[in-house]
C-alpha cells in the first residue's frame, strides 16, 4: 500500500520534502481526500475545537475537520493545501500543531453493522486507541472507513471483532455482504418463536394450563429469537453503551423477573420482526445505489489483434481497445465512436430525457444504452475510471458525510439515551419510595419506558433520507457531492450564472446577414465563406460553418493575408476582397450613418458584426453571436418562481452580457469581469444577501465555484475537474436541472422535518400514556419500532419518479 496517493505527490511538487510527504500525505485509496493529521497538545476540549473550526473552515479546500479530544488530534481533509498552511492557521488561534506520521485510509465492510446502534458501539470502542485518526461510517453500504498509522489497523479490527463484527476488505466482503441478512438461515425460529409466543399468551388469558407451562412456552420463545439479541446487548453493556439491544435485553429480563413471562415472549418476537422489516426496509436504500453499480456491463466484446471479437472482462480492457456495441446492448467503457451510427439513452448518466444521435468522433459512456444501430468505439477510461465509476464513488462518499441535521440528531441521541435510562430507573424507584405505591406497576412502566427509550427511529431518518435524495438526483443527471450541499440547496436566495457554456451554447453561430448593395446575395455569401474558411477566428468559423449548411459553394482565393486585429482579405475572381470589423470599414473609407445605425442595433443584442467590403464600398454585413440554449429561459423563470434572484457574471462587455440577460430574463448582468472579479462578486453576495450559488463550466469560473455556498458545474460528463471540484454537477448542459436540484432539495427539508417530529412526537406521546399506565411492553415496541420504519419508508419517497 502507497503511503502518498497522486493528489499528494502534485500537491508536494512545491514543497520542501519531507513535511509534505510526511504529513500531508493522505488515504492511498483511489479517488480518496487528502488527509493530513496533528497533535494539538493545548486542544482539551469544545472551547479549542470551535477555535480551530471556526478558522480553518474559511480555508478554501478544506472539506472536512475530524477532532478527536481524547487523543488531542485533528484529522483535516483537503484538496492540494501546502501543510504550512494548515499550521500556520492553527498557530494563529495560539495553539502548536505537530504534524503526525502519515495516515492511511482502510475500508472495512462490516455485513452486521446495520444502524447507529452499531456504530456507536465501534466509535466508543475505537476512538480512543492510539494511532486512529478518525472513523468515516457509511451504514447504508454497511462500510467503516479507518484513517489510521500503519501499525494501528491490526489491533482496531481485533477490537471490532471483539465486539461480535466480521471486519472485512472490499474484496473479501463483496459477495458476503450483498448477500447478509439479519434473518438468513432463521426464519424456521423466528416461526416457532411466535406460535410460542402467541400460545403463551392465550394459555395465560384463557388459565387453561399451570402457570409454569406458561412459563417455559415463553423462556422457549425468547430463547428462539432473541439469543442474537441478547449477546448484542450484553456486549453493548461491556461497553458501557445503552443501545436498542441493550435496552431491550434488560426489559425483557425485568419482564420474566416480575412474572411477566407471555409479555416478554410477545415482546422478543415483535423486536425481532421489526428489526428484520427495518432492515429489509434499508435495503431498499442500499439498492438505490446498487443499481448504479449494476448499470455497466461486466463484458466488453473487444477487437483483438488478428481481428476477432472477443468477449472480455471489462476490468481488463486497457485504454486505446476497439469495443463493440451492437443494438441494444448497454456499453461497456467510456469511449469514442471510431464507426458506426445511432442513437443512445443517456438517461443513466446525464438525465436526459430523449436519445442522443451518435456518429464518428462522439463520446460515449459507460452504463448508457445503445438503441439503433452497431457501433464501434475506441475506450478512453479504464472501468473502474468511468464517468459511471466517478459517479458511483462520488454517491458512496457523499452518504459518508454528515449533514447538518444528521449531525444535530447524532450529537442529540448521545445525551437523549442516557438521559430517558436515568428518568426510567427514578420512574421504578422514586413512587414506590416517597408514595408508597406497589413496586410492581412502576417497574413494568419503567420497563415500558425503556423498550421505547432507543432514538434509532430518529437517527436513522436522517442518513436514510439524505441518501434517498441523493440517489434521487443521481438518476436526473445531478450528482450532489454530500447531504450539506442537498440541504443547502433549499436556502439558495441568489444564484450567478457565467454566460459562456452555461446560458449560451459556447460555440458562435450566424445569426444575421444584411446586404447593403443591390448585388447577389448569394455572391456575397460565397465571398464572405470563401474569405472565412480561411481562417481560423471563431467568427470566421462560425460564418464558414453557415455556408456548408446552407450548401454554398466555395470559391478559389489569392493573395489571402490576415489583418492583425481587423480581419483577412483576398482575391476571388480577380477583384479584391476584405471581411473585417468596424474598425478595417473604416479605416478603409466605407463607414456610412446608414451603416453605423446598422451595427449599433446588432451590437447592442450582443452580437459581433464583420462586414464584406470589395475594393470600393461595403457589400453586406453578417452578425455572429453565441446562441442562448432552448432550456435556459425556462429554467430562469422556474428560479424566478422558486424565490431565487439571478445574476449573470461574465467576461463579455456590458452590451453582451445585458442583452443576453434580457433574452433569457436574468435579474441582473455584470460584464468585462476576470475570474479574481467573480470571486468578488460572489463574496459581496454572500456578505449581504445570504445564501448564494454559483453555476460555471470552466477553469475561469474555479474561484467563485469554490467560494459559494453551494457551486455548480454544468456538463460534468467525462469531465474529471468537474466531478472532482463542484459541490453539485450536472451531467449534461440542461439549466433546468438547477431549479430540480432546489425543489428536491426543499422536499428534502421536509421529509426530514417530518420524521424528527414524528420520531419524538410519538415518543412524547408515549411516555405521557405510560407514566399514566395505559401502555404495554408489546404496544411500547409497536411504537418503537414502528415509528423506525414509518421514518425509513417516508424518506424513501424522495426515490419516487
Amino acid at each position: 500500500m502507497a503511503n502518498c496517493c497522486d493528489d499528494t505527490l502534485k500537491a508536494c511538487s512545491s514543497t520542501p520534502a519531507p513535511s509534505c510527504c510526511d504529513a500531508a500525505c493522505s488515504t492511498p485509496a483511489e479517488g480518496s481526500v487528502q488527509l493530513s493529521v496533528f497533535r494539538i497538545e493545548q486542544m482539551d476540549c469544545p472551547t479549542e475545537e470551535g477555535l480551530i473550526r471556526s478558522k480553518l473552515e474559511k480555508i478554501p479546500g478544506v472539506q472536512e475537520l475530524q477532532f478527536n479530544l481524547l487523543n488531542r488530534t485533528l484529522g483535516i481533509r483537503h484538496r492540494s493545501l501546502a501543510n504550512h498552511i494548515l499550521v500556520d492557521a492553527i498557530e494563529s488561534v495560539g495553539m502548536r500543531a505537530e504534524p503526525l506520521a502519515a495516515t492511511v485510509s482502510t475500508r472495512v465492510k462490516i455485513a452486521q453493522m446495520d444502524c447507529p446502534t452499531e456504530e456507536r458501539l465501534i466509535t466508543d470502542k475505537l476512538s480512543g486507541m492510539p494511532g486512529i485518526a478518525s472513523l468515516q461510517f457509511n451504514l447504508l453500504q454497511r462500510t467503516l472507513t479507518i484513517s489510521h498509522e500503519p501499525d494501528a489497523l491490526a489491533p482496531a479490527l481485533n477490537e471490532i471483532r471483539g465486539l461480535g463484527f466480521t471486519p472485512q476488505s472490499d474484496l473479501d466482503a463483496k459477495a458476503s455482504t450483498e448477500a447478509y441478512s439479519p434473518a438468513k438461515g432463521h426464519w424456521w425460529r423466528l416461526g416457532l418463536s411466535g406460535v410460542a409466543a402467541v400460545s403463551a399468551e392465550i394459555l395465560h388469558f384463557a388459565e387453561l394450563v399451570p402457570a409454569w407451562v406458561v412459563a417455559v412456552i415463553s423462556v422457549s420463545a425468547v430463547l428462539l429469537c432473541g439469543l442474537s439479541i441478547y449477546k448484542k446487548g450484553w456486549i453493548a453493556l461491556k461497553n458501557r453503551n445503552l443501545n436498542i439491544n441493550a435496552l431491550m435485553s434488560i426489559a425483557v429480563t425485568g419482564a420474566i423477573l416480575i412474572g411477566q413471562w407471555p409479555e416478554a415472549a410477545m415482546v422478543m418476537f415483535l423486536f425481532a420482526v421489526a428489526e428484520l422489516i427495518e432492515a429489509k426496509s434499508l435495503d431498499r436504500a442500499r439498492n438505490a445505489i446498487r443499481d448504479l453499480i449494476d448499470l455497466a456491463p461486466e463484458k466488453a466484446t473487444v477487437q483483438q489483434f488478428d481481428g476477432n471479437w472477443v468477449e472480455t472482462e471489462v476490468a481488463g480492457v486497457a485504454i486505446g481497445s476497439r469495443v463493440r456495441a451492437r443494438p441494444g446492448e448497454r456499453i461497456s467503457l467510456d469511449g469514442e465512436v471510431v464507426r458506426g451510427n445511432s442513437t443512445i439513452n443517456q438517461a443513466p448518466i446525464t438525465g436526459e430525457s430523449l436519445p442522443v444521435e451518435k456518429t464518428v468522433g462522439d463520446p460515449v459512456f459507460a452504463g448508457t444504452i445503445n438503441q439503433a444501430g452497431e457501433l464501434e468505439y475506441r475506450v478512453t477510461a479504464e472501468a473502474s475510471h468511468s464517468t459511471l465509476a466517478r459517479i458511483i464513488h462520488a454517491v458512496e462518499e457523499a452518504q459518508g458525510a454528515r449533514a447538518p441535521t444528521q449531525r444535530f440528531v447524532d450529537q442529540f441521541s448521545r445525551i437523549y439515551t442516557p438521559a430517558v435510562f436515568v428518568f426510567a430507573l427514578l420512574v421504578a424507584v422514586l413512587p414506590p419510595l416517597l408514595m408508597s405505591d406497589e413496586w410492581f406497576e412502576w417497574i413494568y412502566r419503567a420497563l415500558v419506558l425503556l423498550v421505547v427509550a432507543c432514538p434509532c427511529a430518529l437517527v436513522i431518518s436522517t442518513p436514510v433520507t439524505i441518501v434517498s435524495g441523493l440517489a434521487a438526483a443521481a438518476r436526473k443527471g445531478i450528482l450532489i457531492k454530500g447531504g450539506v450541499y442537498l440541504e443547502s440547496g433549499r436556502k439558495l436566495t441568489h444564484l450567478a450564472l457565467d454566460k459562456t457554456g452555461t446560458i449560451t451554447h459556447g460555440k458562435p453561430v450566424q445569426t444575421d446577414f444584411l446586404p447593403l448593395t443591390s448585388g447577389l446575395p448569394g455572391d456575397y455569401r460565397a465571398f464572405a465563406a470563401s474569405l472565412a474558411h480561411r481562417s481560423d477566428h471563431p467568427v470566421s468559423q462560425a460564418i464558414a460553418q453557415q455556408a456548408v449548411e446552407q450548401s454554398v459553394s466555395l470559391l478559389d482565393v489569392e493573395d489571402f493575408e490576415a489583418l492583425l486585429g481587423r480581419g483577412v482579405r483576398g482575391t476571388i475572381e480577380g477583384h479584391r476582397y476584405h471581411l473585417g470589423n468596424h474598425r478595417l470599414l473604416e479605416e478603409l473609407g466605407f463607414c456610412s450613418p446608414a451603416i453605423e445605425t446598422s451595427l449599433d442595433y446588432l451590437e447592442q443584442q450582443g452580437k459581433t458584426v464583420v462586414i464584406l467590403s470589395d475594393e470600393t464600398q461595403a457589400l453586406a454585413l453578417f452578425a455572429v453571436a453565441d446562441t442562448v440554449k432552448d432550456t435556459s429561459r425556462a429554467a430562469i423563470g422556474e428560479l424566478h418562481k422558486l424565490g431565487v434572484k439571478t445574476l449573470m457574471l461574465t467576461g463579455d462587455n456590458q452590451y453582451t452580457a445585458e442583452a443576453i440577460a434580457a433574452q433569457v430574463g436574468i435579474d441582473e448582468a455584470k460584464g468585462s469581469l476576470l475570474p479574481t472579479d467573480k470571486l468578488n462578486a460572489i463574496e459581496t453576495l454572500i456578505k449581504h444577501q445570504g445564501t448564494v450559488g454559483m453555476v460555471g463550466d470552466g477553469i475561469n469560473d474555479a474561484p467563485a465555484l469554490a467560494r459559494a455556498d453551494v457551486g455548480f458545474a454544468m456538463g460534468a460528463a467525462g469531465t474529471d475537474t468537474a466531478i472532482e471540484t463542484a459541490d453539485v454537477a450536472i451531467m449534461d448542459d440542461d439549466l433546468r436541472k438547477i431549479p430540480a436540484f432546489i425543489r428536491l432539495s426543499r422536499q428534502t427539508a421536509g421529509v426530514l422535518t417530518q420524521n424528527i417530529g414524528l420520531a419524538l412526537g410519538i415518543k412524547v406521546i408515549f411516555l405521557v400514556v405510560t407514566l399514566t399506565g395505559h401502555a404495554t411492553m408489546w404496544m411500547a415496541v409497536f411504537a418503537d419500532m414502528g415509528v423506525s420504519l414509518l421514518v425509513v419508508l417516508n424518506g424513501l419517497r424522495l426515490l419516487r419518479k
